[in-house]
Protein backbone atom coordinates (compact mmCIF):
# COMPACT_ATOMS: atom_id res chain seq x y z
CA UNK A 1 0.00 0.00 0.00
CA UNK A 2 2.83 2.05 1.21
CA UNK A 3 4.25 1.19 -2.73
CA UNK A 4 0.93 2.48 -4.56
CA UNK A 5 1.06 5.82 -2.45
CA UNK A 6 4.48 6.72 -3.10
CA UNK A 7 3.81 5.92 -7.01
CA UNK A 8 0.55 8.19 -6.64
CA UNK A 9 2.70 10.71 -4.90
CA UNK A 10 5.56 10.96 -7.59
CA UNK A 11 3.02 11.18 -10.61
CA UNK A 12 1.40 14.49 -8.69
CA UNK A 13 4.25 15.77 -8.49
CA UNK A 14 5.52 14.87 -12.22
CA UNK A 15 2.03 16.73 -13.53
CA UNK A 16 2.50 19.29 -10.93
CA UNK A 17 5.70 20.17 -12.48
CA UNK A 18 4.22 19.88 -15.84
CA UNK A 19 1.40 22.41 -15.34
CA UNK A 20 3.89 24.88 -14.09
CA UNK A 21 6.33 24.63 -16.49
CA UNK A 22 4.48 24.03 -19.54
CA UNK A 23 3.95 27.52 -20.58
CA UNK A 24 7.19 28.44 -20.40
CA UNK A 25 8.62 26.46 -22.96
CA UNK A 26 5.44 26.41 -25.01
CA UNK A 27 3.73 29.77 -24.59
CA UNK A 28 0.83 28.78 -27.30
CA UNK A 29 -2.15 31.42 -27.01
CA UNK A 30 -5.19 28.96 -27.83
CA UNK A 31 -3.59 26.13 -25.29
CA UNK A 32 -3.27 28.75 -22.68
CA UNK A 33 -6.72 29.68 -23.15
CA UNK A 34 -7.80 26.07 -22.54
CA UNK A 35 -5.55 25.68 -19.89
CA UNK A 36 -7.24 29.04 -18.08
CA UNK A 37 -10.98 27.79 -18.46
CA UNK A 38 -9.77 24.60 -17.54
CA UNK A 39 -8.71 26.09 -14.19
CA UNK A 40 -11.34 28.42 -13.83
CA UNK A 41 -13.54 25.79 -14.08
CA UNK A 42 -11.77 23.40 -11.89
CA UNK A 43 -12.31 25.55 -8.89
CA UNK A 44 -16.06 25.37 -9.98
CA UNK A 45 -15.95 21.30 -9.90
CA UNK A 46 -13.74 20.69 -6.54
CA UNK A 47 -15.85 24.01 -4.95
CA UNK A 48 -19.39 22.11 -6.12
CA UNK A 49 -18.19 18.43 -4.76
CA UNK A 50 -18.30 19.80 -1.34
CA UNK A 51 -21.84 20.18 -1.79
CA UNK A 52 -22.00 16.44 -3.58
CA UNK A 53 -20.56 15.14 -0.76
CA UNK A 54 -23.61 15.69 0.96
CA UNK A 55 -25.90 13.70 -1.49
CA UNK A 56 -27.15 16.44 -3.10
CA UNK A 57 -26.80 17.96 -6.80
CA UNK A 58 -27.01 21.88 -6.66
CA UNK A 59 -27.97 23.81 -9.90
CA UNK A 60 -27.30 26.87 -8.06
CA UNK A 61 -23.06 27.09 -8.40
CA UNK A 62 -23.58 29.34 -11.77
CA UNK A 63 -25.77 32.09 -10.02
CA UNK A 64 -22.97 31.90 -7.21
CA UNK A 65 -20.00 32.17 -10.17
CA UNK A 66 -22.08 35.37 -11.90
CA UNK A 67 -22.42 36.89 -8.20
CA UNK A 68 -18.76 36.82 -8.20
CA UNK A 69 -18.11 37.48 -11.66
CA UNK A 70 -20.20 40.90 -11.31
CA UNK A 71 -19.03 41.91 -8.07
CA UNK A 72 -15.57 42.04 -9.17
CA UNK A 73 -16.13 43.83 -12.46
CA UNK A 74 -18.84 46.32 -10.95
CA UNK A 75 -16.19 46.92 -8.02
CA UNK A 76 -13.55 47.83 -10.03
CA UNK A 77 -15.70 49.77 -13.13
CA UNK A 78 -17.50 51.70 -10.92
CA UNK A 79 -16.20 52.05 -7.63
CA UNK A 80 -12.75 52.45 -8.70
CA UNK A 81 -11.78 49.62 -6.05
CA UNK A 82 -8.45 48.06 -6.64
CA UNK A 83 -8.86 44.24 -8.65
CA UNK A 84 -7.72 42.81 -5.10
CA UNK A 85 -9.69 43.99 -2.62
CA UNK A 86 -12.79 43.18 -5.94
CA UNK A 87 -11.24 39.77 -5.86
CA UNK A 88 -12.02 39.00 -2.11
CA UNK A 89 -15.29 40.59 -2.08
CA UNK A 90 -15.97 38.62 -5.31
CA UNK A 91 -15.99 35.55 -2.73
CA UNK A 92 -17.66 36.80 0.02
CA UNK A 93 -20.56 38.66 -1.42
CA UNK A 94 -22.08 34.89 -2.36
CA UNK A 95 -20.81 33.45 0.30
CA UNK A 96 -23.48 36.11 2.19
CA UNK A 97 -26.02 34.88 -0.39
CA UNK A 98 -25.48 31.07 0.22
CA UNK A 99 -25.65 31.61 4.05
CA UNK A 100 -29.07 33.30 3.45
CA UNK A 101 -30.65 31.18 1.03
CA UNK A 102 -28.47 27.87 2.20
CA UNK A 103 -31.08 27.54 5.47
CA UNK A 104 -33.85 27.43 3.63
CA UNK A 105 -32.77 25.31 0.43
CA UNK A 106 -30.98 22.78 2.34
CA UNK A 107 -34.07 21.46 4.46
CA UNK A 108 -34.91 19.61 1.15
CA UNK A 109 -33.73 17.01 -0.11
CA UNK A 110 -33.45 14.85 -3.73
CA UNK A 111 -35.14 15.92 -7.03
CA UNK A 112 -37.05 18.98 -4.40
CA UNK A 113 -33.42 20.29 -3.84
CA UNK A 114 -32.68 19.85 -7.55
CA UNK A 115 -35.71 21.49 -8.66
CA UNK A 116 -35.11 24.90 -5.85
CA UNK A 117 -31.73 25.18 -6.50
CA UNK A 118 -32.56 25.29 -10.49
CA UNK A 119 -35.18 27.63 -10.04
CA UNK A 120 -33.72 29.87 -7.60
CA UNK A 121 -30.21 30.22 -10.33
CA UNK A 122 -32.75 31.10 -12.71
CA UNK A 123 -33.86 33.61 -10.69
CA UNK A 124 -30.68 35.14 -9.72
CA UNK A 125 -30.17 35.19 -13.88
CA UNK A 126 -33.21 36.74 -14.22
CA UNK A 127 -31.81 39.67 -11.85
CA UNK A 128 -28.90 40.36 -14.31
CA UNK A 129 -31.06 40.25 -17.12
CA UNK A 130 -33.72 42.85 -15.93
CA UNK A 131 -31.57 45.57 -14.13
CA UNK A 132 -29.84 47.02 -17.19
CA UNK A 133 -28.91 49.99 -15.48
CA UNK A 134 -26.74 47.90 -13.44
CA UNK A 135 -25.49 44.51 -15.03
CA UNK A 136 -25.95 46.02 -18.29
CA UNK A 137 -29.54 43.34 -18.84
CA UNK A 138 -29.16 40.33 -21.68
CA UNK A 139 -25.67 42.54 -23.08
CA UNK A 140 -24.19 42.13 -20.22
CA UNK A 141 -21.26 44.17 -18.76
CA UNK A 142 -18.04 44.35 -21.53
CA UNK A 143 -14.76 46.30 -21.87
CA UNK A 144 -14.00 44.76 -17.75
CA UNK A 145 -10.06 45.76 -17.31
CA UNK A 146 -7.37 43.85 -16.89
CA UNK A 147 -6.41 42.09 -13.49
CA UNK A 148 -4.09 44.29 -11.79
CA UNK A 149 -2.70 42.11 -8.85
CA UNK A 150 -0.83 43.70 -5.55
CA UNK A 151 -0.80 47.32 -4.14
CA UNK A 152 0.32 50.77 -5.63
CA UNK A 153 3.60 50.78 -6.77
CA UNK A 154 4.06 47.08 -6.31
CA UNK A 155 0.89 45.83 -8.24
CA UNK A 156 1.10 44.62 -11.72
CA UNK A 157 -1.44 43.64 -14.89
CA UNK A 158 -1.93 40.61 -15.63
CA UNK A 159 -2.53 42.03 -19.27
CA UNK A 160 -1.15 38.56 -20.65
CA UNK A 161 -2.39 35.27 -21.51
CA UNK A 162 0.18 33.84 -19.55
CA UNK A 163 0.22 35.43 -16.72
CA UNK A 164 -3.41 35.23 -16.05
CA UNK A 165 -2.98 31.22 -15.98
CA UNK A 166 -0.43 31.59 -13.65
CA UNK A 167 -2.41 33.69 -11.34
CA UNK A 168 -5.70 31.03 -11.95
CA UNK A 169 -3.20 28.21 -11.49
CA UNK A 170 -2.10 30.06 -8.06
CA UNK A 171 -5.94 30.10 -7.03
CA UNK A 172 -6.99 26.56 -8.13
CA UNK A 173 -3.81 25.38 -6.24
CA UNK A 174 -4.89 26.85 -3.12
CA UNK A 175 -8.42 26.01 -3.55
CA UNK A 176 -7.51 22.52 -4.25
CA UNK A 177 -5.53 22.19 -1.41
CA UNK A 178 -7.90 23.58 1.06
CA UNK A 179 -10.61 21.31 -0.18
CA UNK A 180 -8.37 18.29 0.21
CA UNK A 181 -7.55 18.93 3.86
CA UNK A 182 -11.31 19.67 4.36
CA UNK A 183 -11.75 16.45 3.17
CA UNK A 184 -9.58 14.45 4.98
CA UNK A 185 -10.58 16.14 8.62
CA UNK A 186 -13.55 16.03 10.60
CA UNK A 187 -15.71 17.90 8.34
CA UNK A 188 -15.03 15.71 5.52
CA UNK A 189 -15.94 12.92 7.14
CA UNK A 190 -18.62 14.53 8.86
CA UNK A 191 -19.88 15.38 4.58
CA UNK A 192 -19.25 11.52 3.59
CA UNK A 193 -21.31 10.24 7.21
CA UNK A 194 -24.24 12.54 6.03
CA UNK A 195 -24.30 10.63 2.57
CA UNK A 196 -24.49 7.34 3.55
CA UNK A 197 -27.18 8.15 5.78
CA UNK A 198 -28.31 12.04 7.51
CA UNK A 199 -30.77 10.11 9.89
CA UNK A 200 -28.38 7.92 11.52
CA UNK A 201 -25.85 10.87 11.23
CA UNK A 202 -28.24 13.33 13.25
CA UNK A 203 -28.56 10.18 15.89
CA UNK A 204 -24.35 10.51 16.06
CA UNK A 205 -24.67 13.83 16.95
CA UNK A 206 -24.05 15.13 13.65
CA UNK A 207 -25.82 18.56 12.97
CA UNK A 208 -26.16 17.35 9.05
CA UNK A 209 -28.04 21.13 8.29
CA UNK A 210 -24.93 22.97 10.07
CA UNK A 211 -22.25 20.86 7.95
CA UNK A 212 -24.62 21.33 4.83
CA UNK A 213 -24.81 25.02 5.02
CA UNK A 214 -20.80 25.38 5.69
CA UNK A 215 -19.90 22.93 2.63
CA UNK A 216 -23.08 24.75 0.81
CA UNK A 217 -21.37 28.46 2.24
CA UNK A 218 -17.18 27.81 1.52
CA UNK A 219 -18.26 26.45 -2.33
CA UNK A 220 -20.18 29.30 -3.30
CA UNK A 221 -16.90 31.76 -1.85
CA UNK A 222 -14.74 29.58 -3.68
CA UNK A 223 -16.65 29.70 -7.08
CA UNK A 224 -17.04 33.55 -6.62
CA UNK A 225 -13.56 33.17 -6.68
CA UNK A 226 -13.58 31.71 -10.13
CA UNK A 227 -16.00 34.65 -11.59
CA UNK A 228 -13.92 37.01 -10.51
CA UNK A 229 -10.53 35.24 -12.71
CA UNK A 230 -13.05 34.66 -15.35
CA UNK A 231 -14.51 38.30 -15.73
CA UNK A 232 -11.10 40.15 -15.74
CA UNK A 233 -9.78 37.41 -18.19
CA UNK A 234 -12.77 37.06 -20.65
CA UNK A 235 -13.40 40.98 -20.15
CA UNK A 236 -16.79 40.84 -20.72
CA UNK A 237 -19.85 38.94 -18.65
CA UNK A 238 -23.45 38.44 -19.41
CA UNK A 239 -25.99 35.87 -17.67
CA UNK A 240 -26.01 33.73 -20.41
CA UNK A 241 -22.78 32.83 -19.24
CA UNK A 242 -24.33 31.64 -15.98
CA UNK A 243 -27.11 29.10 -16.52
CA UNK A 244 -28.07 25.75 -15.64
CA UNK A 245 -26.15 24.21 -18.30
CA UNK A 246 -22.51 25.73 -16.43
CA UNK A 247 -24.14 23.56 -13.44
CA UNK A 248 -24.48 20.51 -15.25
CA UNK A 249 -20.63 20.02 -16.51
CA UNK A 250 -19.64 21.21 -13.07
CA UNK A 251 -21.91 18.08 -11.77
CA UNK A 252 -20.44 16.33 -15.02
CA UNK A 253 -16.52 16.79 -14.45
CA UNK A 254 -17.41 15.31 -10.18
CA UNK A 255 -19.67 12.07 -11.86
CA UNK A 256 -16.77 10.99 -14.35
CA UNK A 257 -13.67 11.78 -12.28
CA UNK A 258 -15.25 10.74 -8.92
CA UNK A 259 -17.49 12.42 -6.33
CA UNK A 260 -15.97 10.65 -3.22
CA UNK A 261 -12.27 10.90 -4.72
CA UNK A 262 -10.11 13.42 -3.67
CA UNK A 263 -8.70 13.99 -7.38
CA UNK A 264 -12.15 12.80 -8.84
CA UNK A 265 -13.22 16.65 -9.47
CA UNK A 266 -9.75 17.64 -10.77
CA UNK A 267 -9.62 14.58 -13.37
CA UNK A 268 -12.93 14.79 -14.72
CA UNK A 269 -11.85 18.57 -15.31
CA UNK A 270 -8.68 17.78 -16.93
CA UNK A 271 -10.65 15.12 -19.08
CA UNK A 272 -14.20 16.96 -20.21
CA UNK A 273 -12.92 20.87 -20.38
CA UNK A 274 -10.94 20.33 -23.28
CA UNK A 275 -12.96 18.25 -25.10
CA UNK A 276 -15.32 21.44 -26.56
CA UNK A 277 -12.47 23.55 -27.58
CA UNK A 278 -10.43 20.79 -29.52
CA UNK A 279 -13.52 19.43 -31.29
CA UNK A 280 -14.80 22.93 -32.63
CA UNK A 281 -14.42 21.42 -36.16
CA UNK A 282 -17.45 19.02 -35.26
CA UNK A 283 -19.88 20.83 -33.56
CA UNK A 284 -22.14 19.14 -33.81
CA UNK A 285 -20.74 15.78 -32.41
CA UNK A 286 -19.68 17.39 -29.39
CA UNK A 287 -22.32 16.93 -26.93
CA UNK A 288 -22.50 13.35 -28.16
CA UNK A 289 -19.33 12.28 -27.37
CA UNK A 290 -19.78 13.91 -24.19
CA UNK A 291 -23.12 11.93 -23.29
CA UNK A 292 -21.30 8.36 -24.21
CA UNK A 293 -18.02 9.19 -22.09
CA UNK A 294 -20.20 9.97 -19.12
CA UNK A 295 -22.98 6.91 -19.76
CA UNK A 296 -20.07 4.48 -20.14
CA UNK A 297 -18.18 6.00 -16.51
CA UNK A 298 -21.54 5.71 -14.76
CA UNK A 299 -22.29 2.30 -16.16
CA UNK A 300 -19.23 0.52 -15.78
CA UNK A 301 -17.06 2.57 -13.38
CA UNK A 302 -19.88 4.34 -11.02
CA UNK A 303 -16.79 5.33 -8.61
CA UNK A 304 -15.32 7.42 -10.96
CA UNK A 305 -12.04 7.67 -13.09
CA UNK A 306 -10.24 8.31 -10.08
CA UNK A 307 -10.63 4.94 -8.48
CA UNK A 308 -10.43 2.81 -11.32
CA UNK A 309 -7.98 0.48 -9.74
CA UNK A 310 -10.83 -0.12 -6.73
CA UNK A 311 -13.82 -0.62 -10.32
CA UNK A 312 -11.22 -3.32 -11.25
CA UNK A 313 -10.44 -4.69 -8.37
CA UNK A 314 -13.97 -5.37 -7.75
CA UNK A 315 -14.61 -6.77 -10.94
CA UNK A 316 -12.53 -8.90 -10.18
CA UNK A 317 -13.80 -10.34 -6.52
CA UNK A 318 -17.30 -10.69 -8.71
CA UNK A 319 -15.57 -12.66 -11.06
CA UNK A 320 -14.04 -14.90 -7.95
CA UNK A 321 -17.44 -15.44 -6.48
CA UNK A 322 -18.85 -16.27 -9.83
CA UNK A 323 -16.64 -18.90 -10.55
CA UNK A 324 -16.60 -20.28 -7.18
CA UNK A 325 -20.33 -20.71 -7.16
CA UNK A 326 -19.94 -22.41 -10.49
CA UNK A 327 -17.87 -24.73 -9.32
Amino acid sequence: MGYLRSWKGILLGVVLLFVVLWPLFYPEKFYLHVGILLLIHLIGAISLNLTMRTGLLSFIHPAFMGIGAYTSALLVMRAGIPFTVAFILAGIVPGIVSLVLGPILLRLKGVYFVLITFVSGEVIRLVFVNNQSLFGGSNGIYDIPSARVGFLSLSFELSTKISVYYFALAVALIICAACISLLRSEFGRALNTINENDVLAECTGVNTLKYRILAFTLGAIMVGFAGSIYAHYIRYIAPIDFTWRLGLDFIAYNVLGGIFAALGPIIGTIILVPLPEFLRGAVEYQWILYSIIIILVIRFMPEGLARVGYTIARIRRLGKAGTAQGL
